[in-house]
């Protein structure tokens, strides 16, 4: 694969630092979804990696599609091995194949907004909670917002005021946790928490998982909410194979829990992550993967240091590990 005649210098770096834990910050334009793709391509032709061994996740189910799409432009008759999926379907997948650990079965309901609604409706009438002070959508917003924390009922009263509604949305939060686990059922959120939970209780499980994905790469990351934040941990730990791309400026999923961190990549939890301190922003950064103890560089990028489209961005500035 001849990378320079494909890509820039900076998109061909990118693509063929595959060892390792890496960061880049890429803005709009600069060919971010032609560097994940070209990485895909880069891992089975010139790595030799199982298509089957990569994990591509992105946001949306278009952009998702559109990678798919490119890979397999690339890769006729192995790209579709590779899991190119958003992190709910991602999920989805592996709580099909596994949550009967869970106590569910494989058959389990997905429940969207109106089956939801129509649920908190039945609780707050079997409560005996008027409308009036309580609305089904309040509670329903409280309760995905604690979830996607990765927090359950207990979590959401303890960092509550204790106040009388707060006590209400507690009771409405159980019972609503009762009931989808009676109707064998999850909501879009429990995609997310389910399979964190079959990690985090059953190492077998994912370590089963760990030696599949060997390879990650992670779209969008500036949108990652808690949750899926430490799911792409936990599923990097052992090989520390993961390429995360985002842009800080960009982050549309806040409402879900996303947050615009200062990439610190997979945090302290594997050594030698690096993380952009940077005052200046900068469109493309790649962090320094080399291993340090506690994972400390002690490195600095280069002063003007260059984006994905080749453009000189500011000042670099230190890279550290938490």
């Amino acid at each position: 694969m001849d990378l320079n005649a494909i890509l820039n210098k900076e998109q061909a770096e990118a693509v063929q630092r595959t060892e390792g834990p890496l960061l880049v910050l890429a803005g709009a334009g600069s060919g971010k979804t032609r560097v994940l793709t070209h990485r895909i391509a880069y891992l089975i032709q010139e790595k030799g990696v199982f298509p089957s061994h990569i994990l591509a996740i992105t946001f949306t189910n278009k952009a998702a599609a559109e990678m798919r799409e490119r890979v397999e432009r690339l890769l006729p008759g192995e790209g579709n091995s590779v899991w190119v999926s958003t992190f709910h379907s991602m999920c989805l997948r592996i709580l099909r194949r596994e949550i009967e650990h869970l106590g569910y079965n494989r058959d389990f309901s997905i429940y969207d907004t109106d089956d939801q609604r129509t649920l908190m409706r039945q609780i707050l009438k079997e409560l005996n909670i008027d409308s009036k002070i309580l609305r089904e959508r309040a509670v329903l917003s409280q309760i995905s917002q604690t979830k996607n924390r990765g927090g359950n009922a207990e979590d959401y009263l303890s960092e509550s005021d204790g106040d009388y509604l707060s006590k209400l949305i507690y009771q409405c939060f159980k019972r609503y946790e009762e009931k989808l686990k009676e109707n064998n059922a999850l909501d879009f959120d429990d995609l997310l928490l389910k399979t964190l939970a079959l990690f985090e209780q059953f190492p077998e499980v994912l370590l089963q998982y760990q030696e599949r994905f060997r390879y990650i790469l992670v779209d969008e990351y500036q949108d990652t909410n808690d949750v899926q934040f430490r799911l792409i941990y936990a599923l990097a730990k052992k090989y520390r194979n993961i390429c995360v791309v985002g842009d800080d400026d960009q982050s549309i999923y806040r409402f879900r829990g996303g947050k615009s961190r200062k990439y610190s990549v997979l945090r302290s939890g594997i050594s030698g992550m690096s993380y952009d301190q940077a005052g200046a922003k900068l469109s493309f950064h790649l962090s320094d993967s080399a291993s340090c103890e506690h994972g400390h560089s002690g490195k600095y990028a280069q002063k003007g240091k260059k984006t994905l489209d080749g453009k000189n961005r500011g000042k670099g500035s230190p890279l550290s590990g938490i």
